[in-house]
This record gives structure tokens, sequence and C-alpha cells, in this order.
């Protein structure tokens, strides 16, 4: 199993950008996928996930501003990133909770991070 996250960058304060995390490999049942991330000399934190049946749920520094959406055929989670501001600079990380085989249990799996940058 693999996740493969994309669309980090540098952008300015108030834009935009939207991430991509694609799941690949044996996956019998993909439950929450979400986005994490952790800025230089700070602990990871949940930034949004979003559940198989397509509720949702947002850390309060990006309500409003941040959506997560999901594409089960494609097993790839997105999260579109509005009015930036500078302390949203740090690396995401994609998650999911999935079971590779029926047999299996569910499992955390974590992608790449892809770094996002906030500055003028």
């Amino acid at each position: 199993v693999q996740l493969q996250a994309s669309g980090g960058g540098l952008v300015q304060p108030g834009g935009s950008l939207t991430l991509s995390c694609a799941a690949s490999g044996s996956i019998f049942r993909l439950n929450i996928m979400g986005w994490y991330r952790q800025a230089p000399g700070k602990q990871r934190e949940l930034v949004a996930g979003i559940a198989s049946d397509g509720r949702t749920a947002y850390a309060d520094s990006v309500k409003g501003r941040f959506t997560i959406s999901r594409d089960n055929a494609e097993k790839t989670v997105y999260l579109q990133m509005n009015s930036l501001k500078p302390e949203d600079t740090a690396v995401y990380y994609c998650n999911a909770d999935l079971q590779p085989t029926p047999w299996d249990s569910s499992t955390y799996y974590w992608g790449q991070g892809t770094q996002v940058t906030v500055s003028s």
C-alpha cells in the first residue's frame, strides 16, 4: 500500500493551493482519509479528515478556508486550501485508515510529506 501526495509549493498570503493524495496497492476497504501538517518546531496536527460516507471534520484554524474531499473510485483525497496564511506553512502529510485485504485489520498509513510555504 502506498499513499502518494502532491500539490505543495510556494504561494503568497491569500492565495490557494490544492493538495491531492492517491492510495494504491492492495486495498480492500478505505475508511477515514485525512491531512495532517507539521510546522518546524511543532507537533504534527490534524488539519482535516473525511469518512467514507463523506462526513468531514476540520481543525478550528482552517474552518471556512480549507475543504477536504475524496474520490472513492480513484482512492484519492484532496485538500483545497484558500485564503492561505503564513501560519499555514508546514509539511502536509496525508493519512488513510484502510484494510489491505478482508483478513487484515484496519491500519493507518502515511504518505510522504509535501511542503506548503505561504510567504510574500
